[in-house]
This record gives C-alpha cells, structure tokens and sequence, in this order.
C-alpha cells in the first residue's frame, strides 16, 4: 500500500511559480513510478508529468513542456512539481499517483491517488 499526500498549492498571478509536493508513506515508494494529473472544473482528468522510480524518465504533457519540472527524492519519499510561467489555464486541482512499474500516461493506469491540492492562477 502506498498513501500519497500533496502539498503546496495556493493562489498566484500569471507568470508566477509554485512549487507542488507529494509526500508518501510505504516502504516500497522509491519503486514505484510516479505522475501528476489534474482536474479542472468541469473538465476530465488529464496528465502533467510523470517521473520513473530512478528518476531517468521523465514524460510532460506538451501544455507544460518548459514550464513544468518533475523531480523525487526518494531518501525523503517525496516527488516534486516546480511549476514556473504559470497561466489561468493552469488552473485546476492537482493530484498525484503512483504505480509500480513503468512511466505512462493514462489515469486509468494508477494505482493509488492523492486528495489533491488547488492550484489557481489569476489574470
């Protein structure tokens, strides 16, 4: 069992930068692959980055490319989200989960799932 816990949302301008964790409790975290997806109102759940268990791959979705950076530590059992050049589009909850196994991209392939934080980006 892997138990997720995301922290560090909150509300900034345009332009600004936040940066989100996801801290999780198990013994086996450091091998399972991590992603973070998020969900705005109205609208389905959709990918942001994905990270593997070593931290050699790395999958963004092409909105975040450049902006968005996905990191771990697995000594501390936290994976980071740096998000800089935020836009309103950003918008939405952001949730993390794990997986053992490879990086993809699906929601549907996670096995375990954060609460989420609210990131809301202002005009």
């Amino acid at each position: 069992q892997v138990q997720l816990v995301e922290s560090g949302g909150g509300l900034v301008q345009a332009g600004g930068s936040l940066r989100l964790s996801c801290a999780a409790s198990g013994r086996t975290f450091s091998s399972y692959a991590v992603g973070w997806f998020r969900q705005a109102p109205g609208k389905e759940r959709e990918f942001v980055a994905a990270i593997s268990w070593r931290g050699g791959t790395r999958s963004y979705a092409d909105s975040v490319k450049g902006r968005f950076t996905i990191s771990r530590d697995n000594a501390k059992n936290t994976v980071y989200l740096q998000m800089n050049s935020l836009k309103p589009e950003d918008t939405a909850v952001y949730y993390c989960a794990a997986r053992p196994g490879l990086v993809v991209t699906t929601v549907g392939e996670y096995d375990y799932w954060g609460q989420g934080t609210q990131v809301t980006v202002s005009s």
